[in-house]
């Protein structure tokens, strides 16, 4: 067992209505059109398949999608919206569960590789994935950039969203290179807020490169959004993609 955190049942229940904007297919289109080109005529592997938001509309598109997904309750949200037989999905982690036969995608979404909060299991994770790879077979990883340039010295967090329903506050460990988010969503009318945190290992571009070069992958583009927006140092995030040499 990897050190990700276990994603509950309450957390697994609310969690597409939670991520909005992000379940819908408008949000939902550049991101799929990206995964979809890039599998071509082959099968796509989703590590940390979650509810699905990524894999189902995937594979209603025509590509062929495996999931390998750690928290049973997330597993089984995935499960209202598709059968097996059409999308499987392993239970299990990321980093060390192996699946029959080859791909020609592998890929990680929505910063789901900061869930390994150690190095080596970052590293297990680029490794896993090479092995699910064919010749020529690519791994994409969907990342945002670490917020250090808006933390000066003596601020302890760094603010990502401030909206009526919802405030959210990063704090960052410089020496474990550990990033924790912590929400408070507003719930009902009475002005209750529910106070939920996840722990995140943050990596910089430069890191996944070498992971992936340990790994045997090799950088072949790097972008700012699934859009295809020239990546820079003022980038919020990043698209990756590694190809396993044919």
């Amino acid at each position: 067992m990897t050190s990700s955190e276990l994603w509950t049942r309450a957390v697994a229940e609310r969690y597409d209505a939670e991520e909005g904007e992000r379940t819908s297919a408008a949000f939902l289109a550049p991101a799929l059109a990206f995964l979809a080109e890039l599998a071509g005529d082959g099968r796509a592997l989703e590590f940390a398949i979650g509810t699905g938001r990524v894999g189902v509309p995937l594979r209603e598109r025509g590509v062929p999608v495996v999931g390998v997904e750690l928290s049973e309750h997330m597993a089984a949200v995935l499960r209202r919206r598709i059968d097996e037989e059409s999308l499987p999905v392993t239970i299990g982690d990321m980093a060390t569960t192996v699946v029959p036969g080859e791909f020609s995608l592998v890929y990680l979404v929505y910063n789901t590789i900061s869930n390994l909060l150690t190095q080596d299991e970052q590293v297990e994770c680029f490794r896993n994935a090479a092995r699910h790879l064919r010749p020529g077979g690519r791994f994409v990883i969907e990342l945002c950039m670490p917020p250090l340039r808006f933390l000066p010295p003596g601020q302890l967090a760094v603010p990502f969203d401030l909206s009526e329903r919802h405030l959210g506050f990063d704090t960052v460990d410089l020496v474990e290179q550990v990033l924790v988010s912590h929400h408070f969503t507003r719930e009902g009318e009475d002005g209750h807020y529910r106070r939920d945190s996840s722990r995140h290992r943050y990596a910089w571009p430069a890191e996944l490169d070498l992971m992936a070069k340990i790994a045997g992958l090799e950088l072949e583009r790097r972008v700012a959004d699934w859009a295809g927006a020239p990546f820079t140092q003022d980038s919020a995030q990043h698209i990756s993609v590694w190809r396993k040499p044919a």
